[in-house]
């Protein structure tokens, strides 16, 4: 692929294009044609400096709890169903420094309800560390799950996450019903949130497939050009499947369109709840 572009870029003329933004984009589609990979992207980018990761901000936790909060919804609905949503799946650093006061302004809250939502139909960022966070509050301490393998390429490493046996605060438990919302941009550690509890028999997924993306993206430069390739750089495989959610996604278990997919998530959980009741009666 690096000759092919480094090629390109250097005689135009092969594709009778001169313009170098054009070629990128014709590069790109026949890229992704190639190799039915939608997440690799051929751009052409002059001046592009890369952007390290920044560090945890030297902030008080009460400023960082806001600024998380930001980025969370959370409501008791009727019927006292908890709603969660999350933009940003934070990860075991952050949960760390501000963990209590989360606890305290969006987790007590919901605790106490009989049913939950949790939102991720706009989550596209997340932490690879928040994975087992997430997952663990939904199951039980023991036994503890191995619930991802991540095989890292630019290190050669694979790295296990498994369930979580000490939280802060009290899990949700593992018998009330949990159902996750997506979309088609539900995108990355929250897909990998959302594949796991499925396939735990933990939740259900309702809403749109989801954009199918992955771990870890990297942006690699092409020779002494201005072109560069973004490709996965990561692999989650899931040992409960065996298979990974990454390029085709996280497939609902409930297939309806994003923005009715909360009503329809309500009516799941006052339709289970009715069903003993029906089944007395029928009795």
């Amino acid at each position: 692929m690096e000759e092919a572009i480094d090629s390109a870029s250097s005689n135009t003329e092969i594709l009778s294009i001169s313009d170098p933004a054009t070629l990128a984009s014709v590069l790109n589609d026949g890229v992704k044609k190639t190799i039915s990979d939608l997440r690799v992207q051929v751009t052409y980018e002059p001046g592009f400096v890369p952007v390290a990761p920044p560090a945890m901000p030297d902030i008080p936790p009460e400023q960082l709890a806001a600024m998380i909060k930001g980025t969370v919804k959370v409501e008791v609905m009727d019927g006292n169903i908890g709603y969660l949503k999350i933009q940003h799946i934070i990860g075991e650093e952050m949960a760390q420094k501000v963990g209590p006061l989360l606890l305290e302004y969006i987790w007590d809250k919901i605790l106490p309800t009989s049913a939950m939502i949790l939102d991720f139909r706009n989550t596209v960022t997340g932490e690879l560390s928040g994975i087992p966070y997430i997952v663990s509050y939904y199951t039980n301490a023991e036994p503890l799950i191995h619930i991802d393998s991540v095989y890292d390429r630019t290190t050669d490493v694979t790295i296990e996450l498994w369930s979580m046996p000490d939280l802060l605060g009290k899990r949700y438990g593992t018998t009330k019903p949990l159902i996750i919302l997506t979309s088609k941009d539900t995108l990355g550690i929250a897909e990998d949130v959302a594949y796991c509890l499925k396939n735990l028999k933990r939740a259900t997924i309702v809403g749109e497939k989801t954009a199918g993306g992955t771990i870890k993206m990297k942006k690699i430069k092409v020779g002494d050009t201005d072109f560069y390739v973004t490709v996965p750089v990561a692999k989650s495989i899931n040992p409960i499947t065996g298979k990974s959610w990454e390029i085709n996604g996280v497939a609902p278990d409930v297939e309806v369109a994003a923005e009715d997919a909360l009503d329809a998530a309500i009516a799941i959980i006052k339709l289970r709840a009715e069903i003993p009741g029906l089944a007395q009666a029928a009795a």
